[in-house]
């Protein structure tokens, strides 16, 4: 990283490769041809083999007519021929459009439609969703990545002309109006970006960076790709590890992994898991956090957990070419908040009011962003495009984004995020408008109205409540699913309550304060009739809900389901880990009723012992391994 201080909101200047990230990588295939590039559970790849599979996929695609700038959709899980693929597209002038194969298919095809994608590269089994999609859609050809590998397309370097200007990738977000939109990034911020990466957390040869991320989360690409331009190694972390806090915790121990990048959700597991079984992370230097806020509480027990290992909050957005701010942490911080940090290299951050004027110091105002990190606006969306994207009128030929999100310069240099000023928020990582989810909404049969609010429960764990006013109330079942049609499952609410109609402000508009604070009140008190716990093990299970879940006790049932009550996968493995493991993340997912949970602990107690809870640490119960078997617990 540069000594170099920033001026307040200005990056410290570095000069970048005049090359793109994938004629830095192929120097390094020239350095250290056969050195290992990446690794996925049993199977590796030398930085040769690596690059010889993008080059053949790469001829594959300009075979099939790719021209510069055509958007390639790739649908596979995250496996060694995905990164084969991304550097492909890359190689060949293309765009890469990343897409998750368990999306609905009605949202594939959107994307597909809007993003004006003509190709995809694909992968059996994979193919589900995407089938459904394109039976809606016409002159998209698919690609199998192994028929391709069979073509026999020559291995060497294509050194086709990819200019710094030219567009690298397209991310879909959530959108307002219903429909998602795609934020387009090119190639010279998409560089700057990992640069960023590789000097900050000073990956360099030898360096193992854990790669974790969901494809559709823009921190997937950099975790991909940073090591590669340095002689790092990814390891591609499987799902099903990342799903269970003790084998991820393995998994980084044995792969002797330098950096990892997790939500502060997620981190929030890892601290619950290692705070009950301590472990020495010997290699590991960077956690970095990302996705939502930060909360100071984390950053303090993660320092008491772990005080060798640096801890990162990393803060930027999807149309600034990923992070734009680090703040490395060794110890917590002084004040009240997480401060989000300086910018990075190259990037010009102003905090800015209504009419686009700087804000004094400690004022609040908007973050406003400049230089090489802000793309190029939303694919074939000229109108929201024109909303968030203006000409910087200080830098001529440079782009301002205006990003919705709220902080105010610390005296330090360093800046603080104090919010959202629209309807936007982020649960769990993800980036979500509430308004795609309300449009989605008022399309099921017989909704009039519809509003989705943000709860939190005492925990200050997030989910999204959905209020619809109807002739009656509605199947919530059915809502859940019509609304899973469409949106990915964190979109979702956890919640459907009906309303003959919903509160309105004097001026006519949706009452949402009204709406929130009912939200709270029905999570506080409302106590359907359902049938009580009968058994030690059901009551004890009760318990460990409630604390998962951040619900009374009393309002959980036998016959309740876990998920229905507001579970998602990550209260899902804290649970798993308050149950010290005595069932899987699969099974909880298979048996997500309560008594059918207590039936399956039931038959794991050794004979003689009766099944009782113990107390550990802050407060959750734990099963001891004299009263049950530990399953491979998942997320």
């Amino acid at each position: 990283m540069s000594d170099q201080p920033s001026v307040l909101g200005v990056g410290p200047s570095r000069a970048l490769p005049d090359r793109r990230a994938h004629e830095v990588f192929e120097t390094q295939v020239r350095a250290r041809p056969d050195a290992i590039a990446a690794v996925r559970g049993d199977r590796q790849l030398t930085y040769r083999e690596l690059n010889a599979r993008a080059n053949q996929l790469a001829r594959a695609l300009l075979a099939r007519g790719l021209t510069r700038e055509g958007v390639v959709g790739v649908v596979t899980e995250r496996s060694l021929d995905w990164m084969a693929a991304v550097l492909a597209i890359f190689k060949a002038g293309g765009a890469y459009l990343p897409i998750e194969p368990h999306f609905p298919f009605d949202r594939i095809a959107r994307m597909l439609a809007r993003a004006g994608c003509r190709l995809v590269l694909t992968e059996r089994g994979s193919t589900a969703m995407l089938d459904q999609a394109l039976v809606t859609l016409s002159g998209v050809e698919t690609l199998f990545i192994d028929a391709a590998y069979e073509e026999g397309h020559p291995a060497g370097d294509l050194e086709v002309d990819v200019a710094p200007e030219q567009l690298a990738y397209i991310y879909f977000t959530s959108g307002s109006t219903g429909e998602p939109k795609g934020a387009m990034c090119e190639h010279a911020g998409m560089l700057n970006h990992l640069f960023a990466k590789i000097d900050d957390l000073r990956i360099d040869e030898g360096t193992v960076v854990a790669q974790t991320a969901p494809q559709c989360f823009d921190i997937s690409l950099w975790q991909l790709m940073a090591a590669l331009l340095v002689g790092g190694c990814t390891l591609l972390v499987e799902q099903e590890i990342i799903l269970d806090a003790g084998r991820f915790i393995d998994k980084i121990v044995d792969a002797k992994v330098d950096i990892v990048q997790v939500v502060p959700s997620y981190l929030e597991v890892l601290e619950s898991y290692l705070a009950q079984h301590p472990r020495e992370l010997e290699h590991l230097r960077f956690v970095v956090a990302t996705g939502e806020a930060l909360k100071k509480e984390l950053v303090e027990r993660w320092f008491a957990l772990q005080p060798r290992i640096k801890l990162v909050n990393a803060y930027g957005l999807t149309e600034t070419s990923d992070d734009t701010n680090h703040e490395i942490m060794d110890r917590p911080p002084s004040g009240a908040r997480v401060p989000l940090g300086r910018p990075i290299n190259n990037v010009v951050i102003s905090l800015v009011d209504e009419d686009l004027s700087p804000v004094p110091l400690g004022v609040p105002g908007e973050i406003v962003f400049s230089g090489v990190c802000v793309g190029r606006g939303y694919i074939n969306d000229p109108e929201r495009t024109r909303r968030a994207f203006l000409a910087d009128a200080h830098r001529p030929g440079q782009r301002l984004y205006r990003s919705g999100d709220y902080g105010r310069w610390l005296p330090d240099g360093k800046l603080e995020f104090l919010g959202r000023r629209d309807a936007q928020v982020k649960i769990s990582g993800f980036r979500i408008e509430i308004g795609e989810i309300e449009n989605t909404l008022l399309r099921a049969p017989g909704v009039r109205e519809g509003a989705v609010v943000v709860a939190e429960r005492p925990d200050r764990s997030k989910h999204l409540v959905a209020f619809y006013s109807s002739d009656g109330p509605l199947d919530a079942g059915a809502l859940r699913d019509r609304l899973g049609e469409s949106l990915p499952s964190y979109m979702v609410p956890a919640t459907f309550h009906w309303r003959d109609s919903l509160p309105l402000t004097d001026n006519g508009k949706t009452n949402r304060k009204a709406l929130t604070a009912l939200a709270a009140e029905l999570d506080a008190a409302a106590e359907p009739t359902r049938e009580r716990p009968v058994t030690a093990t059901e009551d004890w299970l009760a318990a460990a809900w409630a604390e998962v879940l951040g619900i009374p006790k009393n309002q959980i049932g036998r016959q309740d389901h876990f998920f229905d009550l507001g579970g998602t996968s990550l209260s899902a493995l804290k649970l798993v880990i308050a149950l010290d493991r005595a069932v899987s993340f699969k099974e909880l997912r298979t048996h997500p009723i309560l008594a059918a949970q207590a039936t399956l602990l039931d038959a794991r107690v050794e004979p003689g012992v009766r099944a009782a809870p113990l107390p550990v640490p802050g407060g959750r119960c734990a099963a001891t391994a004299t009263t049950a078997a530990r399953g491979d617990g998942r997320q």
